[in-house]
């Protein structure tokens, strides 16, 4: 089970000087998929209960775009564990005389990565049959 999620950044995203995006933003984003695919899977929220990895291995600024995957990739009792990706695909082309121009990254760029494992108590599944509706 997979999810997706694209926006952009904006300077109220940005923590640091240059426009600079802070981790947890982007920590934000990877619980959103999290919450879409708990919610597709179980029919409730559930709860983050830890990141077992995270890796922040390129720099995020203030008018990049982001695709943040989600997939779950074991399914326990309570438990699902996920796997995270965040690809940047559009980003500033920094041109001073030209401070709106942007570069579509082909391919994206990975930015980070993570595993995280989620918990769906059992009074509050409501259901475990995937994508339906």
């Amino acid at each position: 089970m997979r999810a997706m999620l694209r926006l952009r950044m904006s300077e109220h995203d940005a923590h640091y000087a240059g426009g600079l995006v802070d981790g947890a933003k982007i920590l934000q984003l990877m619980g959103d998929v999290a919450t879409e695919l708990l919610i597709r899977h179980d029919g409730d929220e559930g709860l983050l209960r830890a990141y077992e990895t995270v890796e922040f291995l390129k720099p995020v600024f203030a008018g990049d775009f982001l695709e943040v995957y989600g997939e779950i990739v074991e399914v326990g009792n309570t438990s699902r564990k996920m796997k995270f990706e965040v690809y940047k695909v559009i980003s500033n082309a920094q041109i001073p005389e030209q401070p709106s121009a942007c570069d579509v990254l082909d391919p994206p760029v990975l930015v980070a990565k993570a595993v995280a494992v989620c918990v769906v108590p059992k009074d509050r599944q409501r259901r475990s049959q995937g994508w339906k509706s």
